[in-house]
This record gives structure tokens, sequence and C-alpha cells, in this order.
């Protein structure tokens, strides 16, 4: 039997649905993340969840706890889940570091796995601290069922890496909406088999879907 793990994006939050770069700003779930969540935690009522872990950003803990709810569960923070730190980006819509920072954005667009902004972290740092952790639960929580709340960038670096993709590009190539299920098989702590991606099924169709 594989340790299981559920990965999840947060909910929305007000940054957002405003295309604004929000790693290490720590902001709440807004309304529609809330119900985005509670959606979710209603999907996996029924399942068997060992442990619930989380980045320790607002945004994180809180759809953790929504979760965790159905099955009498706190989150455990842990700090190698945060989101990338984008440094003076932070807080900024796309469109204006791009018209501010044209250079840099240019340079960090070609290679954000290895470049980052100034002040902020590559996508390098982000695996030196989520990847080991990852390791660390499923060794943990052998054959288990554990659900990771993490955040868009952090997440698509560990798929990326756990698969063995070309890291360079897993900002175009992988996605993560917010609240998102994502679920990993591990038959050992390097050998997971990818069983279902970016999946929004849980709330989907429902009037707040859009907007994030």
């Amino acid at each position: 039997m594989p340790t299981r793990i559920y990965l999840v994006r947060h909910g929305a939050t007000d940054l957002t649905a405003d295309d604004r770069f929000a790693g290490s700003s720590d902001v709440p779930l807004s309304d529609t993340g809330r119900r985005q969540v509670a959606s979710l935690a209603e999907r996996l009522r029924g399942e068997d969840l060992d442990a619930i872990y989380a980045s320790p950003l607002q945004r994180t803990v809180e759809t953790a706890r929504i979760l965790g709810v159905p099955h009498g569960l706190e989150p455990i923070a842990e700090p190698g889940l945060r989101e990338i730190d984008y440094g003076h980006w932070e807080g900024l819509r796309r469109s204006e570091v791009e018209s501010a920072f044209r250079d840099e954005y240019a340079i960090w667009q070609e290679d954000p796995f290895v470049i980052a902004p100034a002040g902020g972290e590559s996508g390098v740092n982000v695996l030196n601290r989520a990847l080991p952790l990852v390791r660390r639960i499923v060794e943990r929580h052998r054959h288990r069922t554990v659900v990771v709340v993490s955040h868009k960038g952090t997440n698509r670096l560990l798929i990326g890496s756990l698969l063995g993709f070309d890291m360079r590009g897993y900002r175009d190539r992988l996605d993560q909406s917010p609240a998102a299920l994502s679920i990993l098989d591990f038959m050992s702590e390097v050998r997971p088999r990818l069983c279902l991606f970016n999946d929004v099924s849980h709330y989907q169709g429902h009037d707040f879907a859009t907007g994030v």
C-alpha cells in the first residue's frame, strides 16, 4: 500500500483575484476561497486522514483547518512549505512588475528555477526546503494518507521535481488553481505516481468558481 499525499493549494485570496505576486505576503482567504475549501473538505470527509500539514501563512493554515474539521485534525505548521518569496515584487500586479522591472522580469521568465527577483528566492531555494520535508512526511506516515497544504509555486516545484520534469519550465507547464487537489502515491520517499492533478471538480460550476 503506498503512502498517499493529498497535495492542496490554498483557496483564493483577494491578491489571487487581482493577479498580484503574493508569495511571502501573509493574507487570509477571501470569502470565495473559504467556499472553495469548504467544498474540498466535503469531498474529503469520508477519507481516513492521518495528519494535515500546512505552510504557516494565514491562507494555508486557514485552508488546512477547514479541511481538518471533519476529521478532528489540527494542522501541523511546516515553514518548509511556504510559498516562494518574490522579494521586491511582493504585492505588485504582474503588469506592474513587467513595466517597472522589465529587464529583471525578462531574465527571470527565462529560468525562474535558478533566477530570483532581488531580495527573493529562486525555485532551487524553495525545493531545497520543501522536498526534504515531503520525504520526511512520507517516511513518518508510511502506508497512510496525509494532506499537505501549500502554495501555487511550491506545489508546482514539488510535482515537477518528483516527476523528473525540466524544471526551467515548471511555471509554463504546470498549473495550480485555488483549492485544487493533486494526489501523489509514494511507493518510496523518492518514487511517487501522480494519480490526480489540479482537480477542482468539487467547486467547478458553482457560482463562486470564478473570480479566483
